[in-house]
């Protein structure tokens, strides 16, 4: 059974996970344009953290950042290599959306990889699928052309 639940992303079983999203996108990001939360960056004001589990072991995790023009910029969405292919970032995005919408934020945004980085493919094609648009930078971004911008509109008490 899946179970998502707020979380502490320095938690002995959530910091590997952190680990391996930092690995991937340094990895994949040039690093003047990585926007990676680390775990100290994930614990501060304003941004909340959830885990995905499965028979309580961590297969992934996502985060909101609260925006002050009334968005919330979703990060740090990652579930480990060994569980992918399953839908479950699917359903942790499904369930950052459903929170958003209920807390009566106007839209969720955020950064990804751009086209021309093959590495952010599945994840552009799933915010594509789950009904985000391409966007201008969002709040606190500058343009950048390794940086792809998204945006899904909430309709509130839907």
């Amino acid at each position: 059974m899946i179970d998502i639940r707020e979380a502490d992303p320095g938690s002995e079983g959530l910091r590997p996970i952190i680990q391996a999203h930092l690995a991937h996108s340094w990895d994949a990001t040039p690093q003047t344009s990585n926007h990676t939360l680390d775990v100290e960056a994930l614990r501060e004001p304003g941004i909340r953290f959830w885990a995905l589990y499965e028979d309580n072991t961590a297969l992934g995790c996502g985060a909101l950042k609260t925006l002050p023009d009334g968005t919330a910029e979703v990060k740090s969405v990652h579930v480990i290599a060994a569980a992918r292919g399953r839908g479950l970032a699917r359903i942790m995005m499904t369930h950052l959306a459903d929170l958003a919408q209920r807390e009566g934020l106007s839209a969720l945004v955020l950064e990804t990889g751009a086209a021309h980085l093959p590495e952010y493919d599945p994840a552009r094609k799933l915010y594509e699928a789950l009904g985000y648009s391409y966007c201008d930078p969002i709040y606190g971004y500058a343009p950048d052309p390794n940086s792809a911008f998204m945006r899904l509109a909430l309709e509130p008490g839907s």
